[in-house]
Protein backbone atom coordinates (compact mmCIF):
# COMPACT_ATOMS: atom_id res chain seq x y z
CA UNK A 1 0.00 0.00 0.00
CA UNK A 2 2.20 2.67 -0.99
CA UNK A 3 -0.43 5.38 -2.73
CA UNK A 4 -0.34 3.02 -6.16
CA UNK A 5 -2.44 0.74 -7.33
CA UNK A 6 -3.76 -0.64 -3.74
CA UNK A 7 -5.88 -2.98 -4.47
CA UNK A 8 -9.74 -2.62 -4.16
CA UNK A 9 -11.47 -2.22 -0.90
CA UNK A 10 -8.28 -0.62 0.70
CA UNK A 11 -8.10 2.88 -0.12
CA UNK A 12 -10.06 3.60 3.06
CA UNK A 13 -6.77 2.32 5.23
CA UNK A 14 -4.69 4.60 3.51
CA UNK A 15 -4.91 7.60 5.53
CA UNK A 16 -3.88 5.03 8.98
CA UNK A 17 -0.19 4.99 6.85
CA UNK A 18 2.36 6.75 8.31
CA UNK A 19 5.71 7.18 7.15
CA UNK A 20 9.21 5.38 8.95
CA UNK A 21 11.21 7.92 9.60
CA UNK A 22 14.38 5.52 10.03
CA UNK A 23 16.75 8.21 10.48
CA UNK A 24 15.40 9.44 13.54
CA UNK A 25 16.10 6.36 15.63
CA UNK A 26 19.07 7.36 17.83
CA UNK A 27 21.60 4.70 18.88
CA UNK A 28 19.78 4.05 22.06
CA UNK A 29 16.98 2.76 20.26
CA UNK A 30 18.53 0.54 17.54
CA UNK A 31 20.26 -0.67 21.21
CA UNK A 32 17.08 -1.50 23.04
CA UNK A 33 15.98 -3.69 20.02
CA UNK A 34 19.32 -5.24 19.58
CA UNK A 35 19.31 -6.16 23.39
CA UNK A 36 15.68 -7.69 23.05
CA UNK A 37 16.42 -9.70 19.79
CA UNK A 38 19.29 -11.50 21.07
CA UNK A 39 16.91 -12.27 24.36
CA UNK A 40 14.18 -13.61 22.24
CA UNK A 41 17.14 -15.79 19.68
CA UNK A 42 18.22 -16.91 23.32
CA UNK A 43 15.67 -17.15 25.48
CA UNK A 44 12.76 -18.01 23.34
CA UNK A 45 14.27 -21.11 21.28
CA UNK A 46 13.20 -23.56 24.22
CA UNK A 47 9.69 -22.19 25.33
CA UNK A 48 8.69 -20.41 21.84
CA UNK A 49 6.18 -22.15 19.46
CA UNK A 50 8.39 -23.99 16.38
CA UNK A 51 6.38 -21.62 14.09
CA UNK A 52 8.19 -18.89 16.16
CA UNK A 53 11.51 -20.22 16.07
CA UNK A 54 11.56 -21.00 12.02
CA UNK A 55 10.22 -17.81 11.67
CA UNK A 56 12.29 -15.81 13.72
CA UNK A 57 15.32 -17.35 11.45
CA UNK A 58 13.99 -17.39 8.36
CA UNK A 59 12.26 -13.88 8.08
CA UNK A 60 15.32 -11.96 7.61
CA UNK A 61 14.67 -9.45 10.19
CA UNK A 62 18.44 -8.69 11.97
CA UNK A 63 19.48 -8.66 15.42
CA UNK A 64 22.19 -5.58 15.33
CA UNK A 65 19.38 -3.04 14.15
CA UNK A 66 15.91 -1.76 13.42
CA UNK A 67 14.57 -3.54 10.52
CA UNK A 68 13.41 -1.16 7.62
CA UNK A 69 9.61 -1.71 7.14
CA UNK A 70 9.99 -1.69 3.28
CA UNK A 71 12.03 -4.97 3.93
CA UNK A 72 9.81 -6.55 5.93
CA UNK A 73 7.17 -5.99 3.48
CA UNK A 74 9.27 -7.30 0.78
CA UNK A 75 10.09 -10.66 2.85
CA UNK A 76 6.04 -10.75 3.88
CA UNK A 77 5.22 -10.95 0.13
CA UNK A 78 6.70 -14.08 -0.34
CA UNK A 79 3.97 -15.43 1.94
CA UNK A 80 1.38 -13.18 0.18
CA UNK A 81 1.13 -10.60 2.67
CA UNK A 82 2.51 -7.49 3.40
CA UNK A 83 4.06 -4.93 6.01
CA UNK A 84 2.67 -1.14 6.40
CA UNK A 85 3.39 1.80 8.68
CA UNK A 86 1.34 3.20 11.05
CA UNK A 87 1.27 5.76 14.03
CA UNK A 88 0.46 4.24 17.35
CA UNK A 89 -2.89 3.12 17.77
CA UNK A 90 -5.59 3.20 15.29
CA UNK A 91 -9.29 1.95 15.65
CA UNK A 92 -9.97 -1.52 16.05
CA UNK A 93 -11.64 -2.17 12.71
CA UNK A 94 -8.97 -0.31 10.60
CA UNK A 95 -6.32 -2.61 12.59
CA UNK A 96 -8.42 -5.48 11.96
CA UNK A 97 -9.00 -4.70 8.31
CA UNK A 98 -5.36 -4.43 7.57
CA UNK A 99 -4.92 -7.79 8.80
CA UNK A 100 -8.16 -9.40 6.80
CA UNK A 101 -6.11 -7.61 3.87
CA UNK A 102 -3.37 -9.77 4.78
CA UNK A 103 -1.46 -6.92 6.13
CA UNK A 104 0.43 -6.50 9.16
CA UNK A 105 0.20 -2.84 10.70
CA UNK A 106 3.71 -1.76 12.07
CA UNK A 107 3.85 1.06 14.48
CA UNK A 108 7.39 2.30 13.46
CA UNK A 109 8.00 4.14 17.55
CA UNK A 110 10.17 2.13 19.84
CA UNK A 111 9.85 1.42 23.51
CA UNK A 112 12.24 3.42 25.58
CA UNK A 113 14.68 1.47 28.37
CA UNK A 114 12.46 2.02 31.12
CA UNK A 115 9.97 -0.47 29.24
CA UNK A 116 12.09 -2.60 27.90
CA UNK A 117 10.66 -5.43 29.39
CA UNK A 118 7.24 -4.08 28.35
CA UNK A 119 5.06 -1.29 26.98
CA UNK A 120 1.80 -1.33 26.26
CA UNK A 121 1.99 1.17 23.68
CA UNK A 122 2.50 -0.41 19.97
CA UNK A 123 6.03 -0.75 18.60
CA UNK A 124 8.36 -1.91 16.27
CA UNK A 125 9.41 -4.66 18.73
CA UNK A 126 6.33 -5.78 19.57
CA UNK A 127 5.17 -5.75 15.99
CA UNK A 128 8.16 -6.91 13.84
CA UNK A 129 10.09 -9.08 16.40
CA UNK A 130 6.65 -10.05 18.06
CA UNK A 131 3.80 -11.00 15.09
CA UNK A 132 5.90 -10.94 11.93
CA UNK A 133 8.03 -14.18 12.10
CA UNK A 134 5.28 -16.74 12.98
CA UNK A 135 2.95 -14.91 10.31
CA UNK A 136 5.55 -17.68 8.17
CA UNK A 137 3.68 -20.37 9.23
CA UNK A 138 0.60 -21.39 6.59
CA UNK A 139 -2.16 -22.39 9.21
CA UNK A 140 -1.17 -19.54 11.48
CA UNK A 141 -1.77 -16.74 9.11
CA UNK A 142 -4.68 -17.77 8.43
CA UNK A 143 -5.95 -17.95 11.39
CA UNK A 144 -5.27 -14.13 11.85
CA UNK A 145 -6.46 -13.27 8.13
CA UNK A 146 -9.90 -14.84 9.63
CA UNK A 147 -10.36 -13.23 12.57
CA UNK A 148 -8.98 -9.60 11.41
CA UNK A 149 -12.24 -9.91 9.15
CA UNK A 150 -14.21 -11.14 12.65
CA UNK A 151 -13.19 -7.67 13.83
CA UNK A 152 -13.27 -5.35 10.90
CA UNK A 153 -16.91 -6.39 10.77
CA UNK A 154 -17.71 -6.98 13.93
CA UNK A 155 -20.51 -4.35 15.12
CA UNK A 156 -19.06 -2.02 18.49
CA UNK A 157 -21.13 0.41 20.40
CA UNK A 158 -20.15 3.93 20.67
CA UNK A 159 -18.75 3.31 24.39
CA UNK A 160 -16.34 1.09 23.38
CA UNK A 161 -15.09 4.37 21.07
CA UNK A 162 -14.33 6.26 24.42
CA UNK A 163 -12.48 3.56 25.69
CA UNK A 164 -10.58 3.36 22.83
CA UNK A 165 -9.75 6.88 22.95
CA UNK A 166 -8.57 6.73 26.74
CA UNK A 167 -6.28 3.48 26.46
CA UNK A 168 -4.76 5.80 23.50
CA UNK A 169 -4.42 8.28 25.99
CA UNK A 170 -2.89 6.07 27.88
CA UNK A 171 -0.23 4.55 26.14
CA UNK A 172 0.99 7.49 24.91
CA UNK A 173 1.40 8.86 28.48
CA UNK A 174 3.06 5.85 29.80
CA UNK A 175 5.25 5.69 27.34
CA UNK A 176 6.64 9.43 27.26
CA UNK A 177 9.74 9.60 29.49
CA UNK A 178 8.63 13.53 31.20
CA UNK A 179 5.22 12.01 31.82
CA UNK A 180 4.86 11.89 35.87
CA UNK A 181 3.69 8.59 37.47
CA UNK A 182 0.54 10.98 38.53
CA UNK A 183 0.25 11.69 35.03
CA UNK A 184 0.09 7.70 34.52
CA UNK A 185 -2.40 7.53 37.28
CA UNK A 186 -4.66 10.05 36.10
CA UNK A 187 -4.44 8.37 32.22
CA UNK A 188 -5.29 4.92 33.94
CA UNK A 189 -8.58 6.71 35.91
CA UNK A 190 -9.91 7.61 32.67
CA UNK A 191 -9.44 4.35 31.23
CA UNK A 192 -11.28 2.66 34.13
CA UNK A 193 -13.96 5.51 34.17
CA UNK A 194 -14.64 4.99 30.14
CA UNK A 195 -15.17 1.03 30.65
CA UNK A 196 -17.71 1.81 33.46
CA UNK A 197 -20.17 3.04 30.82
CA UNK A 198 -19.71 0.10 28.66
CA UNK A 199 -22.85 -1.89 29.23
CA UNK A 200 -22.60 -5.39 28.06
CA UNK A 201 -20.18 -6.86 25.12
CA UNK A 202 -20.37 -6.11 21.64
CA UNK A 203 -19.11 -7.86 18.77
CA UNK A 204 -15.94 -6.10 18.86
CA UNK A 205 -15.36 -6.55 22.22
CA UNK A 206 -15.89 -9.92 22.07
CA UNK A 207 -13.44 -10.53 18.87
CA UNK A 208 -11.03 -8.18 21.00
CA UNK A 209 -10.74 -10.36 24.06
CA UNK A 210 -10.20 -13.38 21.68
CA UNK A 211 -7.60 -11.66 19.36
CA UNK A 212 -5.94 -10.85 23.48
CA UNK A 213 -6.21 -14.00 24.84
CA UNK A 214 -5.02 -15.97 21.24
CA UNK A 215 -3.07 -13.80 18.48
CA UNK A 216 -1.62 -11.53 21.42
CA UNK A 217 -1.23 -13.81 24.71
CA UNK A 218 -1.71 -17.63 23.49
CA UNK A 219 -0.48 -20.17 24.31
CA UNK A 220 -0.26 -24.05 22.28
CA UNK A 221 0.49 -27.63 23.14
CA UNK A 222 0.61 -29.74 26.46
CA UNK A 223 -1.69 -27.48 29.23
CA UNK A 224 1.34 -28.59 31.58
CA UNK A 225 4.26 -28.13 29.29
CA UNK A 226 2.94 -25.36 26.49
CA UNK A 227 4.91 -22.79 24.22
CA UNK A 228 4.10 -19.36 23.71
CA UNK A 229 3.31 -17.79 19.97
CA UNK A 230 1.22 -14.57 21.15
CA UNK A 231 3.07 -11.61 20.45
CA UNK A 232 2.26 -9.77 23.65
CA UNK A 233 4.73 -12.41 25.50
CA UNK A 234 7.08 -13.02 22.34
CA UNK A 235 8.17 -9.34 22.75
CA UNK A 236 7.94 -9.16 26.15
CA UNK A 237 11.43 -9.92 27.98
CA UNK A 238 10.12 -10.09 31.22
CA UNK A 239 6.81 -11.78 30.73
CA UNK A 240 8.09 -14.72 28.04
CA UNK A 241 9.55 -16.09 31.22
CA UNK A 242 7.06 -15.48 33.70
CA UNK A 243 4.27 -16.26 31.88
CA UNK A 244 4.91 -20.00 32.00
CA UNK A 245 5.42 -19.81 36.20
CA UNK A 246 3.03 -21.86 38.00
CA UNK A 247 1.82 -18.46 39.46
CA UNK A 248 0.11 -17.84 36.14
CA UNK A 249 -3.38 -19.96 35.67
CA UNK A 250 -3.14 -21.81 32.54
CA UNK A 251 -6.61 -22.63 31.38
CA UNK A 252 -8.04 -25.31 28.21
CA UNK A 253 -8.92 -22.53 25.49
CA UNK A 254 -12.32 -21.98 24.49
CA UNK A 255 -14.25 -19.20 22.55
CA UNK A 256 -16.64 -18.91 25.76
CA UNK A 257 -13.53 -18.89 28.30
CA UNK A 258 -11.71 -16.36 26.11
CA UNK A 259 -14.54 -13.98 25.57
CA UNK A 260 -15.58 -14.13 29.39
CA UNK A 261 -12.54 -13.08 30.78
CA UNK A 262 -11.54 -9.34 30.67
CA UNK A 263 -7.76 -8.12 30.26
CA UNK A 264 -5.44 -5.40 31.20
CA UNK A 265 -3.28 -4.40 28.59
CA UNK A 266 -0.91 -2.23 31.29
CA UNK A 267 -0.40 -5.23 34.10
CA UNK A 268 1.00 -9.01 33.59
CA UNK A 269 -1.77 -11.40 32.69
CA UNK A 270 -3.00 -13.54 35.92
CA UNK A 271 -4.11 -15.98 33.43
CA UNK A 272 -3.71 -17.23 30.08
CA UNK A 273 -5.27 -19.94 27.37
CA UNK A 274 -4.03 -22.83 26.05
CA UNK A 275 -4.97 -24.25 22.79
CA UNK A 276 -3.86 -27.85 21.36
CA UNK A 277 -3.13 -26.55 18.11
CA UNK A 278 -3.47 -23.83 15.38
CA UNK A 279 -5.94 -25.85 13.85
CA UNK A 280 -8.10 -26.14 16.93
CA UNK A 281 -8.00 -21.94 16.67
CA UNK A 282 -9.30 -21.92 13.29
CA UNK A 283 -12.39 -24.11 14.13
CA UNK A 284 -13.27 -22.50 17.22
CA UNK A 285 -13.07 -18.85 16.11
CA UNK A 286 -15.22 -20.27 12.45
CA UNK A 287 -18.05 -21.51 14.78
CA UNK A 288 -18.00 -18.29 16.96
CA UNK A 289 -18.27 -16.43 13.08
CA UNK A 290 -20.92 -18.09 12.63
CA UNK A 291 -22.89 -16.66 15.48
CA UNK A 292 -21.58 -12.52 14.08
CA UNK A 293 -23.99 -10.76 12.70
CA UNK A 294 -22.17 -10.38 9.23
CA UNK A 295 -22.84 -14.10 8.60
CA UNK A 296 -26.03 -14.93 10.36
CA UNK A 297 -28.46 -11.21 9.48
CA UNK A 298 -32.01 -11.01 10.62
CA UNK A 299 -33.30 -9.00 13.45
CA UNK A 300 -31.11 -9.94 15.83
CA UNK A 301 -28.25 -8.20 13.31
CA UNK A 302 -29.88 -5.47 12.81
CA UNK A 303 -31.04 -4.82 16.43
CA UNK A 304 -27.11 -5.21 17.41
CA UNK A 305 -26.19 -2.36 14.13
CA UNK A 306 -28.97 0.09 16.22
CA UNK A 307 -27.19 -0.42 19.48
CA UNK A 308 -23.83 0.51 17.73
CA UNK A 309 -25.17 3.55 16.52
CA UNK A 310 -22.27 3.73 14.18
CA UNK A 311 -21.91 3.28 10.80
CA UNK A 312 -22.57 -0.41 9.25
CA UNK A 313 -24.03 -2.23 6.24
CA UNK A 314 -27.08 -3.95 5.91
CA UNK A 315 -27.39 -6.64 3.23
CA UNK A 316 -30.50 -7.88 1.75
CA UNK A 317 -31.64 -11.28 0.29
CA UNK A 318 -31.32 -9.66 -3.32
CA UNK A 319 -27.53 -8.60 -2.40
CA UNK A 320 -28.27 -4.71 -2.33
CA UNK A 321 -26.35 -3.60 0.43
CA UNK A 322 -27.33 -0.30 2.10
CA UNK A 323 -24.38 1.33 4.27
CA UNK A 324 -25.55 4.26 6.98
CA UNK A 325 -25.83 4.87 10.47
CA UNK A 326 -29.46 2.87 11.59
CA UNK A 327 -31.96 5.45 13.35
CA UNK A 328 -35.20 3.06 13.48
CA UNK A 329 -36.43 -0.42 13.10
CA UNK A 330 -39.88 -1.07 12.40
CA UNK A 331 -41.74 -4.43 13.60
CA UNK A 332 -44.53 -6.49 13.18
CA UNK A 333 -46.45 -8.05 16.09
CA UNK A 334 -44.31 -11.14 16.26
CA UNK A 335 -40.63 -8.91 16.53
CA UNK A 336 -39.55 -9.47 12.91
CA UNK A 337 -37.96 -6.05 11.36
CA UNK A 338 -40.32 -5.14 8.87
CA UNK A 339 -38.83 -1.72 7.46
CA UNK A 340 -35.70 0.01 8.07
CA UNK A 341 -34.53 3.50 8.46
CA UNK A 342 -30.92 5.45 8.68
CA UNK A 343 -29.81 8.52 9.25
CA UNK A 344 -27.40 10.90 8.13
CA UNK A 345 -25.50 10.28 4.62
CA UNK A 346 -25.93 6.25 3.28
CA UNK A 347 -24.73 4.86 0.01
CA UNK A 348 -26.12 2.10 -1.81
CA UNK A 349 -23.88 -0.75 -3.40
CA UNK A 350 -23.86 -4.06 -5.02
CA UNK A 351 -21.13 -6.30 -5.12
CA UNK A 352 -19.19 -3.96 -2.96
CA UNK A 353 -19.30 -1.37 -5.46
CA UNK A 354 -21.30 1.62 -4.85
CA UNK A 355 -24.07 2.14 -7.55
CA UNK A 356 -23.52 5.69 -9.32
CA UNK A 357 -26.87 8.11 -8.24
CA UNK A 358 -26.57 6.08 -4.89
CA UNK A 359 -23.86 7.51 -2.75
CA UNK A 360 -23.85 9.74 0.09
CA UNK A 361 -24.63 12.81 -1.53
CA UNK A 362 -27.78 11.52 -2.62
CA UNK A 363 -29.01 10.12 0.58
CA UNK A 364 -27.78 12.74 3.04
CA UNK A 365 -30.69 12.17 5.23
CA UNK A 366 -31.03 8.74 5.49
CA UNK A 367 -32.18 5.79 3.64
CA UNK A 368 -35.83 3.74 4.54
CA UNK A 369 -37.08 0.43 3.23
CA UNK A 370 -39.32 -2.26 4.38
CA UNK A 371 -37.70 -5.79 4.20
CA UNK A 372 -40.02 -8.70 3.91
CA UNK A 373 -42.05 -10.69 0.93
CA UNK A 374 -45.51 -9.44 -0.78
CA UNK A 375 -49.27 -11.04 0.19
CA UNK A 376 -49.25 -13.92 -1.58
CA UNK A 377 -45.34 -15.01 0.11
CA UNK A 378 -44.38 -13.47 -3.33
CA UNK A 379 -40.80 -12.84 -2.71
CA UNK A 380 -40.34 -10.06 -5.12
CA UNK A 381 -35.97 -10.44 -5.94
CA UNK A 382 -37.04 -13.81 -7.19
CA UNK A 383 -39.44 -12.30 -10.15
CA UNK A 384 -38.62 -12.05 -13.63
CA UNK A 385 -39.12 -8.90 -15.77
CA UNK A 386 -42.67 -10.58 -17.27
CA UNK A 387 -43.61 -11.43 -13.32
CA UNK A 388 -43.05 -7.88 -12.45
CA UNK A 389 -45.20 -5.96 -15.29
CA UNK A 390 -47.98 -8.95 -13.96
CA UNK A 391 -47.56 -7.11 -10.18
CA UNK A 392 -48.08 -3.76 -12.29
CA UNK A 393 -44.50 -3.07 -11.61
CA UNK A 394 -44.15 -0.93 -15.14
CA UNK A 395 -41.71 2.21 -15.48
CA UNK A 396 -44.01 5.27 -15.84
CA UNK A 397 -47.08 3.65 -14.41
CA UNK A 398 -48.79 3.81 -10.90
CA UNK A 399 -48.14 0.76 -8.81
CA UNK A 400 -49.51 -0.67 -5.61
CA UNK A 401 -46.85 -2.84 -3.55
CA UNK A 402 -48.73 -4.69 -0.40
CA UNK A 403 -46.66 -6.44 2.04
CA UNK A 404 -47.14 -9.31 3.72
CA UNK A 405 -45.73 -7.39 6.84
CA UNK A 406 -49.17 -4.85 6.09
CA UNK A 407 -46.29 -2.15 4.78
CA UNK A 408 -47.84 -0.42 1.60
CA UNK A 409 -45.96 1.32 -1.24
CA UNK A 410 -47.94 3.67 -3.61
CA UNK A 411 -46.61 5.35 -6.35
CA UNK A 412 -45.30 5.88 -10.02
CA UNK A 413 -42.83 3.42 -10.78
CA UNK A 414 -39.27 5.56 -12.10
CA UNK A 415 -37.07 2.92 -12.89
CA UNK A 416 -36.34 -0.65 -12.17
CA UNK A 417 -32.76 -1.53 -11.36
CA UNK A 418 -32.32 -4.83 -12.56
CA UNK A 419 -29.15 -7.13 -11.67
CA UNK A 420 -28.84 -10.85 -13.57
CA UNK A 421 -32.84 -10.38 -14.67
CA UNK A 422 -33.78 -10.01 -11.14
CA UNK A 423 -34.81 -6.73 -9.47
CA UNK A 424 -32.80 -4.79 -6.62
CA UNK A 425 -34.12 -1.70 -6.38
CA UNK A 426 -37.39 0.14 -7.16
CA UNK A 427 -36.84 4.06 -8.03
CA UNK A 428 -40.84 5.53 -7.21
CA UNK A 429 -42.20 9.30 -7.70
CA UNK A 430 -45.30 10.68 -6.17
CA UNK A 431 -44.94 7.84 -3.49
CA UNK A 432 -46.96 7.16 -0.82
CA UNK A 433 -45.48 4.20 2.38
CA UNK A 434 -47.59 3.67 4.95
CA UNK A 435 -47.77 0.96 8.20
CA UNK A 436 -50.86 0.64 9.62
CA UNK A 437 -51.50 4.31 10.67
CA UNK A 438 -48.23 5.26 10.48
CA UNK A 439 -46.74 7.43 7.46
CA UNK A 440 -43.28 6.17 6.51
CA UNK A 441 -42.90 8.32 3.09
CA UNK A 442 -44.30 11.40 2.02
CA UNK A 443 -45.15 12.04 -1.88
CA UNK A 444 -43.22 15.71 -1.14
CA UNK A 445 -40.20 14.09 0.57
CA UNK A 446 -38.83 13.54 -3.28
CA UNK A 447 -37.99 10.34 -4.93
CA UNK A 448 -38.72 7.47 -3.24
CA UNK A 449 -36.03 4.19 -3.60
CA UNK A 450 -36.98 0.96 -2.27
CA UNK A 451 -34.30 -1.98 -1.55
CA UNK A 452 -35.77 -5.28 -3.13
CA UNK A 453 -35.56 -7.98 -0.42
CA UNK A 454 -37.40 -10.28 1.73
CA UNK A 455 -34.70 -10.51 4.22
CA UNK A 456 -31.47 -9.58 5.72
CA UNK A 457 -28.69 -11.80 5.13
CA UNK A 458 -25.93 -9.82 6.88
CA UNK A 459 -25.24 -7.17 9.04
CA UNK A 460 -21.55 -5.69 9.61
CA UNK A 461 -19.59 -2.24 10.54
CA UNK A 462 -18.58 0.35 8.34
CA UNK A 463 -18.90 0.58 4.68
CA UNK A 464 -19.97 -2.15 1.52
CA UNK A 465 -17.51 0.14 -0.67
CA UNK A 466 -15.19 2.39 1.72
CA UNK A 467 -13.12 3.46 -0.87
CA UNK A 468 -16.23 4.78 -2.71
CA UNK A 469 -18.54 5.77 0.88
CA UNK A 470 -15.19 7.79 2.49
CA UNK A 471 -13.85 9.73 -0.74
CA UNK A 472 -10.54 9.78 0.89
CA UNK A 473 -7.77 10.93 -1.22
CA UNK A 474 -4.39 9.15 -2.21
CA UNK A 475 -1.43 9.69 0.15
CA UNK A 476 2.05 8.96 -1.33
CA UNK A 477 3.72 8.77 1.82
CA UNK A 478 6.84 8.75 -0.09
CA UNK A 479 7.22 12.01 -0.64
CA UNK A 480 7.16 13.01 3.09
CA UNK A 481 10.16 14.22 3.85
CA UNK A 482 12.57 13.39 7.12
CA UNK A 483 12.68 16.40 8.88
CA UNK A 484 14.76 14.83 11.74
CA UNK A 485 18.10 16.65 12.96
CA UNK A 486 20.39 14.03 13.71
CA UNK A 487 22.15 15.36 16.49
CA UNK A 488 23.25 13.16 18.90
CA UNK A 489 23.37 13.72 22.83
CA UNK A 490 26.24 12.99 24.91
CA UNK A 491 24.56 9.61 26.06
CA UNK A 492 23.16 9.29 22.86
CA UNK A 493 27.02 9.27 21.25
CA UNK A 494 28.07 7.05 23.96
CA UNK A 495 26.20 4.43 22.56
CA UNK A 496 27.09 5.20 19.05
CA UNK A 497 30.73 4.70 20.13
CA UNK A 498 30.09 1.21 21.71
CA UNK A 499 28.17 0.53 18.43
CA UNK A 500 31.37 1.82 15.98
CA UNK A 501 33.78 -0.10 18.29
CA UNK A 502 31.82 -3.35 18.11
CA UNK A 503 31.62 -3.11 14.31
CA UNK A 504 35.27 -2.32 13.65
CA UNK A 505 37.23 -5.22 11.93
CA UNK A 506 40.14 -3.80 13.60
CA UNK A 507 41.12 -3.44 17.07
CA UNK A 508 43.97 -1.69 18.62
CA UNK A 509 45.77 0.32 21.39
CA UNK A 510 43.22 3.05 20.05
CA UNK A 511 40.02 1.41 20.62
CA UNK A 512 41.07 0.78 23.76
CA UNK A 513 41.27 4.61 24.55
CA UNK A 514 38.25 5.42 23.13
CA UNK A 515 36.05 2.19 25.52
CA UNK A 516 37.94 4.15 28.65
CA UNK A 517 36.89 7.24 28.11
CA UNK A 518 33.16 6.02 27.28
CA UNK A 519 33.60 4.13 30.72
CA UNK A 520 35.00 7.29 32.50
CA UNK A 521 31.87 9.54 30.95
CA UNK A 522 29.42 7.26 31.77
CA UNK A 523 30.73 6.80 35.72
CA UNK A 524 30.77 10.60 35.91
CA UNK A 525 27.47 11.52 34.01
CA UNK A 526 25.09 8.46 33.86
CA UNK A 527 25.38 6.09 36.71
CA UNK A 528 22.22 4.47 36.02
CA UNK A 529 23.02 3.63 32.68
CA UNK A 530 22.81 -0.40 32.53
CA UNK A 531 21.94 -1.08 29.13
CA UNK A 532 25.33 0.16 27.73
CA UNK A 533 27.50 -1.18 30.37
CA UNK A 534 26.07 -4.58 29.49
CA UNK A 535 26.96 -3.90 26.13
CA UNK A 536 30.67 -2.88 27.74
CA UNK A 537 30.70 -6.20 29.07
CA UNK A 538 29.87 -7.66 25.90
CA UNK A 539 32.82 -6.11 24.10
CA UNK A 540 35.17 -7.03 27.31
CA UNK A 541 34.22 -10.80 26.75
CA UNK A 542 35.35 -10.93 23.02
CA UNK A 543 38.49 -8.59 23.63
CA UNK A 544 39.69 -9.67 27.00
CA UNK A 545 37.32 -11.01 29.87
CA UNK A 546 39.91 -10.92 32.53
CA UNK A 547 40.21 -6.89 32.32
CA UNK A 548 39.81 -5.45 35.46
CA UNK A 549 37.01 -3.37 34.18
CA UNK A 550 34.67 -6.37 34.19
CA UNK A 551 34.87 -7.22 38.15
CA UNK A 552 33.85 -3.70 38.55
CA UNK A 553 31.05 -3.15 36.09
CA UNK A 554 29.97 -6.43 36.80
CA UNK A 555 29.54 -5.51 40.25
CA UNK A 556 28.01 -1.87 40.03
CA UNK A 557 25.01 -3.97 37.77
CA UNK A 558 24.84 -6.77 39.89
CA UNK A 559 24.58 -4.66 43.22
CA UNK A 560 22.31 -1.89 42.91
CA UNK A 561 18.66 -2.22 43.20
CA UNK A 562 17.26 -1.18 39.93
CA UNK A 563 13.71 -1.95 40.75
CA UNK A 564 12.42 -5.53 40.24
CA UNK A 565 11.95 -5.15 36.24
CA UNK A 566 15.13 -3.64 35.33
CA UNK A 567 17.01 -6.57 38.08
CA UNK A 568 15.53 -9.37 36.08
CA UNK A 569 16.24 -8.20 32.44
CA UNK A 570 20.01 -7.50 33.72
CA UNK A 571 19.90 -11.02 34.80
CA UNK A 572 19.08 -12.26 31.99
CA UNK A 573 21.73 -10.15 29.95
CA UNK A 574 24.48 -12.08 32.29
CA UNK A 575 22.96 -15.18 31.50
CA UNK A 576 23.11 -14.10 28.37
CA UNK A 577 26.93 -13.29 28.34
CA UNK A 578 27.60 -16.31 30.32
CA UNK A 579 26.24 -18.32 27.05
CA UNK A 580 27.11 -16.56 23.95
Amino acid sequence: MTGKGEKRGQAHLQPYISKQYYHRYTPIDHAVWRFVMKQNHYFLKEIAHPAYVNGLRDSGIKTESIPKVDDMNKSLAKIGWGAVTIDGLIPGSVFYGFLANGILPIATEIRNIQNIAYTPAPDMIHEAAGHAPILLDKSYREFVRKIGEMGAKALSSKEKLEVFMAVRHLTIVAEDPKSTPEQVKDAENLVAEARKKVKGLSEADMVSRLFWWTVEYGLVGDLNHPKIYGAGLLSSVGESQSCLADDVKKIPFSVEACIQTPYDVTKPQPQLFVCKDFDELASAINQFASTMAFMKGGTESLEKALQSDNLATFVFSSGLQVTGTLATIVKDENGEAIYIRTKGPTALSFLQKQLVGHGRDTHHKGFGTPIGSLEGKIVLENCSPVQLKDLGMIEGSEAILKFESGVNVTGVVKTILLSAGKPILISFQDCQVTYKNQVLFEPSWGTYDMAVGAGITSVFAGAADPDAYFEWPTIETDSIEDSGDGQLNELESLYAEIRSLREDSVWNEQSWSRMDRVIATLDNNYPNEWLLRLEILELYQLKNNSHTNVKSITEKLGNKNWGKSVNQVIQRGFTLLKNS
